[in-house]
C-alpha cells in the first residue's frame, strides 16, 4: 500500500514536552512545538515554538516565530516575530522584524528589530558560562 505525503499544518501542535520533563539537546520540528518542561540546548526550526506558563528554555533559539509565557534564557532570532505574553520572562538577546510585548511581561534583553534574516545559531554566540542556570529553579 502506497503510503501518503501528510501535509504539516503550522496552527496544531505537532510535538509537545510535558512539565515534569527535562531535555538537553538540540531539537528541530515542522509545524508548532510547546514546551511546557524545561530544555536546555539549541532550537532550530522555520515553523512556531511555543514556551507555555510552566515552560523553562535555556538555549540559542532559531525559529520562525515564537510565543513565550514561561521563562527564555538566550538568543533568540525569529524570522518572522517575537511574542512576550503577560507571563512570560525573557533574558538574553532578541533578533526578530517583529516584537510584541504584553503589559505584564518581564524583558531583561538586547532586541534588535530588523528586517533582514536572522544568523544560523553557528553564528551566534554561545551560551555563557556565567549565565544564571533554570534547572536550579526547577
Amino acid at each position: 500500500m502506497k503510503e501518503k505525503k501528510r501535509d504539516i499544518d503550522e496552527t496544531s501542535i505537532t510535538g509537545f514536552f510535558d512539565r515534569n520533563t527535562k531535555i538537553d539537546g538540540e531539537l528541530e520540528f515542522k509545524g508548532s512545538f510547546r514546551i511546557d518542561g524545561y530544555f536546555k540546548g539549541k532550537i532550530n526550526s522555520d515553523s512556531i515554538l511555543i514556551v507555555g506558563e510552566n515552560g523553562k528554555v535555556e538555549a540559542d533559539v532559531k525559529v520562525g516565530n515564537i510565543i513565550i509565557s514561561g521563562e527564555t534564557r538566550g538568543h533568540i532570532h525569529a524570522k518572522e516575530k517575537v511574542e512576550i505574553q503577560s507571563s512570560g520572562r525573557v533574558f538574553g538577546n532578541i533578533i526578530s522584524p517583529k516584537l510584541s510585548i504584553e503589559e505584564g511581561a518581564y524583558l531583561e534583553a538586547n532586541c534588535q528589530t530588523t528586517d533582514k534574516a536572522p544568523k544560523s545559531i553557528k553564528e551566534s554566540k554561545p551560551l555563557e558560562k556565567e549565565d544564571v542556570k533554570l534547572e536550579d529553579k526547577i
